[in-house]
């Protein structure tokens, strides 16, 4: 559960996410937060999330109190990482106040150690990607579900049948008229979304993209 409430801020896009993944309330301070909050819904890996999970403190060299609120606490499935503590920043944030951010950073990583997890501090480089941008367009198709079981049951044979294809081919294979084409595709969109069907993520998707079954 998120130890501390996120004001609005009118510098930064606050808010709360609904992820199903979140243990809590996934609240984020900027859409570089929010975004990654969205990977880790899509991450098959990732079991679930806690946003500002723990207050780490600590006495400065000056013997002053501080305190630090890391951005979010991954588990993810047996056998697949460590549990991960994750500061989100912006590069030119970190280059500016690293003075500041140093010791904080350096609490995190000793109170990782004693817990045998691992701190990871992560920026817009490693977050804004191609596969970002795929995973915002998957993941409201995976959220709605499939409209129609027997679509997928279709979808499937037909993918088996083809071997490597693409949506637009797939469709074509199926229905003549671009009517039942259309009302066909949110549900090839959930099945790739929810990797039934395989597809280059780190690409842009497109109808021409090619797809193929696991």
């Amino acid at each position: 559960m998120p130890i501390r409430k996120i004001p609005k801020n009118y510098s930064n896009v606050t808010g709360i996410a609904a992820h199903s993944k979140a243990d809590g309330q996934a609240m984020f301070e900027s859409t570089l937060e929010r975004d990654f909050l969205m990977l880790l819904e899509f991450d098959r890996n990732v079991e679930r999330f806690e946003v500002q999970p723990i207050k780490l403190e600590w006495m400065n060299e000056l013997g002053k109190p501080r305190s630090y609120t890391p951005d979010v606490l991954v588990y993810y499935g047996k056998g697949k990482k460590f549990t991960t503590l994750f500061e989100v920043k912006y590069r030119d944030d970190i280059n500016k106040n690293w003075s500041v951010l140093k010791p904080k950073f350096k609490a995190a990583i000793r109170f990782c150690k004693e817990n045998n997890w691992k701190f990871k501090l992560i920026t817009e480089t490693e977050i804004r990607s191609t596969y970002l941008e795929s995973v915002k367009f998957l993941l409201p198709f995976v959220r709605q579900g499939a409209a129609n079981e027997n679509d997928m049951m279709i979808l499937d044979d037909k993918i088996l049948e083809l071997g490597t294809t693409s949506p637009k081919a797939i469709l074509a294979s199926i229905y003549n008229d671009e009517w039942n084409q259309a009302a066909l595709l949110p549900t090839l969109w959930y099945l790739i979304g929810t990797r039934q069907i395989q597809i280059d993520l780190a690409s842009k998707i497109t109808m021409t993209s090619k797809i193929w079954k696991r």
